[in-house]
């Protein structure tokens, strides 16, 4: 499977699908996640993240899937979502409101599997905007 192949295969199985079983295929052992000024590790993350948002947005849509540019190693890409809030996502309660978030992504790959990405997404202001005005 090429690097797009692969990432269109994660994002459809982890985030539309929530097939956990598909981690280990997808991401390497040592698979690290860089968001804003934090950094996650492993696929007790992935498995953990996958688990919280489709909790929170079960019926989560592709919208859009746009490769920017690649190379032998990386992959720049983003990727449109949609979905209904159902729960609590980290802090942020429900809105029973559809929202609909980018998120930008730098893929590196080793060995057929992503290694490292570099996430900058608008999920939680979405979720935020999306909140009952006081």
């Amino acid at each position: 499977m090429n690097k797009v192949d692969h990432i269109k295969f994660a994002v459809k199985e982890l985030f539309v699908q929530g097939n956990l079983e598909v981690v280990g295929e997808v991401f390497a052992t040592n698979y690290v996640a860089h968001a804003g000024d934090k950094k996650y590790q492993g696929h007790d993350f992935v498995i953990k993240w996958t688990k919280q948002i489709h909790h929170a947005i079960h019926d989560i849509r592709i919208v859009d899937l746009l490769i920017i540019c690649q190379d032998e190693q990386y992959v720049t890409w983003q990727r449109t979502l949609t979905g209904k809030h159902k729960n609590n996502l980290r802090g942020i309660p429900a809105t029973n409101k559809k929202v609909t978030w980018n998120e930008m992504i730098v893929s590196r790959f080793e060995n057929d599997k992503i290694m490292e990405e570099w996430v900058v997404s608008e999920l939680a202001g979405e979720l935020t905007l999306a909140q009952p005005r006081k």
